[in-house]
């Protein structure tokens, strides 16, 4: 937590410090508003790039833990059970979930019924969690 705020912190002060240069040249005539606003967009640009960078590395190693199909079978997940699990595991509402994969919302509250059945859940964050702990189901 304490380098990320020194991360930011840095950033910040990098920024501030480019915008100082930059009405520093530009109220001395050293150089045009072009110039200027093109060192702004490069460095905004490279902060972005590294942010992006720094996410995809935690993406990569939180998702690296594989899926265990064998676990999937056991339990007798259909694999529209298994899809809808997945659309469960993203927050998305049993609407949203039959509009993404092109059912009824009542088709959906039957899947996610004998997802909670197979599962031994009583509440969907509760199959969340299961699904999660068993492996079947991208963290």
């Amino acid at each position: 937590m304490k380098r990320t705020i020194f991360i930011f912190s840095a950033l910040i002060i990098a920024i501030l410090l480019l915008l100082r240069l930059a009405e520093y040249s530009y109220f001395s005539g050293i150089s045009s508003i072009e110039i200027i606003l093109a060192m702004v967009a490069v460095a905004f640009f490279a902060i972005g790039w590294y942010l992006n960078r720094r996410k995809a590395q935690v993406v990569q190693l939180v998702s690296s833990k594989p899926i265990n199909t064998k676990k999937i079978e056991e339990l007798g997940l259909s694999n529209r059970e298994y899809e809808v699990l997945c659309k469960l595991s993203e927050g998305l509402s049993n609407k949203e979930i039959g509009q993404k994969l092109f059912v009824s919302e009542n088709t959906v509250k039957t899947h996610v019924s004998n997802i909670l059945v197979k599962l031994n859940a009583k509440r969907r964050t509760q199959a969340i969690q299961i699904a999660k702990e068993m492996s079947i189901i991208p963290t």
